[in-house]
């Protein structure tokens, strides 16, 4: 499976959208990336330093990720 190509201006956008919804993350994510498995990719955000923890962080990385995807048109 070829890997995805994460546009720049999309990345940008998803995690603005993302930080409109949980502004304590904002700033700290670095990038969404999509880590290639052997069916399919495994998405996740890359952070400035150690991941943030706890249950909003997991929603800011899902919202970050479906706002990318959505931007991207990806299934």
């Amino acid at each position: 499976m070829p890997p995805i190509e994460i546009d720049p201006e999309l990345n940008r956008l998803a995690l603005a959208e993302a930080g409109r919804q949980f502004p304590q993350f904002a700033g700290q994510a670095l990038t969404v990336v999509a880590l290639p498995l052997l069916r399919g990719f495994a998405w996740q955000v890359q952070w400035k330093g150690a991941a943030p923890i706890g249950q909003e962080a997991w929603e800011f990385q899902n919202a970050a990720i479906r706002a990318y995807k959505r931007l991207a048109k990806i299934g």
